[in-house]
């Protein structure tokens, strides 16, 4: 992929479902093996408690910063593809899952669809975005909202705690 066309997409990823760090693992693989995404870095994983509806197991969640030649409509076609490969079903917003793979930020676009909306609309709420976010970005900044860091808040039951990390080798073809 030629690095002057390609576009910074940064992904949550998240799963509760099975074998969860396999399930992320999967994921990362799955995305750095498809024509024109290019995985960069990842975050470390944490284990966070289910948000929205409390009974179901605890997730894994991660961010992971690509380049990408695809547009946004493209990564979210990507998203998708990784999520029906790895068998998700979409019961609702909030129920239990294999995987969830987001689209947090595509460069610094702020675009708003039915079925896209980019910035995500509920990242700044989530813990189990904004910890491993920042951790790959401390400095970052949304247009109107300055400083990540500055927006981030805690909010109870939804704390992130740092559970390990991915060795480039293992996600990175």
């Amino acid at each position: 992929m030629d690095n002057t066309e390609a576009h910074e997409v940064f992904l949550g990823l998240g799963s509760n479902l099975g074998d969860r760090r396999e399930n992320l693992l999967t994921a990362l693989r799955l995305l750095d093996g498809m024509k024109g995404m290019d995985m960069k870095e990842v975050s470390s994983v944490y284990e966070t408690e289910p948000w929205g509806v409390l009974d179901q197991p605890s997730f894994l969640n991660m961010v992971a910063m690509a380049r990408t030649s695809r547009d946004a409509r493209g990564v979210l076609d990507a998203c998708i593809e990784v999520e029906e490969e790895m068998g998700r079903v979409r019961e609702r917003k909030t129920c239990p899952r294999i995987i969830d793979v987001d689209i947090l930020l595509y460069d610094d676009i702020q675009l708003e669809q039915e079925d896209l909306v980019i910035p995500h609309p509920r990242m700044l709420e989530r813990e189990f975005v904004m910890v491993p976010l920042l951790e790959l970005r401390p400095e970052m900044s949304l247009p109107g909202t300055g400083s990540l860091s500055s927006c981030r808040g805690s909010h109870e039951g939804d704390k992130a705690i740092k559970a390990f990390e991915f060795g480039e080798e293992e996600w990175h073809g």
